[in-house]
């Protein structure tokens, strides 16, 4: 017989700045969203960082859930308030020996320390306060807390190209995901190659880290017309044809390659294919600008800049293709989105990308400019090979429900603290259904 579940509160740190945070703020507002719908006896608090956080996830909750704005000017102090003095105080002494690990991490990847290393960001006693059974951080800034913790680290990118980051930033991602990983009661991420890569580079047991894959963010978007798409299109200027590339203009997004696959397939074979860019645009994109001068490719390439939800499906159900060469995904929310929009996908071949891509995509070599070029003249010359592609991500997609995401979620934070499962709940845990996506439960759907 089934265990009946019990009454939580659980807190969940909303930290994250929609259009520059790229996929940490869409799976952030689909898990917030989907919790909402859940039937069962869970109380959630959102527990936003600033009066602008507090309205943006605001506008997803359900009637289970409350939104919380700390007030304070961060959560990230190093000083107790009088509530929680005697946690952190206990606490600080435990971090000093996680923080050891980090600290050679740094040395061996930099060659040296810089003269303040970054500390593990410790309670000051907000958190407990809320009374909560446990707390989740779906995003990578993480707090370390007496209650038990969920930890979201997505990827451990830093470690696989620290030349993206600066020495600071570098030493502050090591030290925080490293400290969140060791010390949090589960580590959830989207993919086995991702789960790996925790246990391999932090020695967690297999046991502590949690596959969870999500869902295409755009299912949750409003539904878009064809009047919306071609006043979207007009407005936009967009081309007839087009690849579509959605991100944000990181360094890991790999915009300089493609521009040089764009034009060596443009030199090369006489093929010009338009190229539409959309995603925030940070401190990386003047060097994407002026290798666009560089190889003369204006006329062929356009950065639309961050995009609302409603122009974002309309731009990808104008497109030809989704091209996305990136160099590190744990997966992806374009290749998502594009299957559920109705467009064939090339993707990259590394890290967790062709696990959740399958056959439902034309995998290529990020790492090679003639790679990208030779996959772009295929979709862009293949109409076959480009509706059947439509079909395999139409079937593929199937695979990913945010409903099943977030009762996966739900499991876990009933048993870090410490609840009785339910058969779904257990079956749930066990199942990682991005590699396993046609078992089928051996109990029926609860609420």
């Amino acid at each position: 017989m089934t265990a009946t579940p019990e009454p939580l509160r659980i807190a969940i740190h909303i930290d994250v700045t929609p259009g520059l945070a790229g996929g940490t703020a869409q799976s952030t507002q689909g898990l917030v969203r989907w919790l909402g719908q859940l039937e069962g006896p869970e109380h959630y608090l959102l527990s936003a960082q600033t009066p602008q956080q507090a309205e943006w996830i605001g506008c997803y909750r359900g009637q289970n859930q409350e939104v919380v704005c700390r007030r304070s000017k961060s959560p990230h102090q190093g000083t107790a308030a009088s509530n929680g003095s005697t946690v952190v105080n206990t606490l600080r002494e435990r971090t000093k020996g996680a923080l050891r690990p980090a600290v050679e991490t740094i040395r061996r990847v930099m060659g040296r320390l810089t003269p303040q290393l970054p500390t593990l960001p410790l309670s000051d006693g907000y958190y407990e306060s809320l009374e909560c059974d446990v707390l989740h951080f779906p995003t990578q800034p993480f707090i370390l807390c007496a209650l038990p913790t969920i930890y979201n680290p997505h990827d451990l990118q830093h470690l696989h190209y620290p030349q993206f980051w600066t020495s600071w930033e570098l030493a502050r991602r090591e030290t925080v995901y490293r400290g969140a990983c060791q010390f949090s009661n589960t580590v959830v991420v989207g993919s086995r190659w991702i789960k790996d890569d925790v246990v391999r580079q932090y020695q967690v047991s297999p046991d502590k880290v949690q596959i969870i894959p999500w869902a295409p963010p755009t299912v949750q978007y409003p539904p878009v017309d064809a009047v919306q798409i071609e006043e979207v299109r007009q407005r936009l200027h967009l081309p007839a044809t087009y690849a579509l590339y959605p991100a944000v203009t990181w360094p890991h997004k790999n915009h300089l390659r493609l521009l040089d696959g764009l034009a060596a397939l443009r030199d090369r074979r006489g093929l010009a294919v338009n190229l539409v860019c959309c995603g925030a645009q940070d401190e990386f994109w003047p060097k994407i600008e002026q290798r666009i001068a560089q190889l003369n490719l204006a006329p062929q390439v356009r950065f639309l800049g961050f995009l609302s939800e409603t122009d974002l499906r309309a731009v990808y159900r104008l497109a030809q293709f989704l091209v996305l060469p990136s160099l590190f995904e744990a997966d992806s929310c374009p290749i998502h989105e594009a299957w559920s929009e109705g467009i064939a996908v090339a993707s990259s071949n590394l890290t967790g990308l062709p696990d959740q891509v399958g056959d439902a995509g034309l995998l290529f070599d990020a790492r090679d400019a003639s790679a990208i070029a030779d996959a772009m003249h295929r979709m862009a010359t293949d109409a076959d090979l480009r509706r059947q592609l439509i079909e395999r991500g139409y079937r593929r997609v199937g695979d990913f429900d945010w409903k099943r995401t977030a009762k996966a979620f739900r499991a876990v934070y009933r048993r870090a603290a410490g609840a009785a499962l339910t058969d779904e709940d257990r079956w749930l845990l066990s199942w990682d259904w991005m590699r396993e996506p046609g078992k089928k439960p051996d109990c029926q759907e609860t609420p």
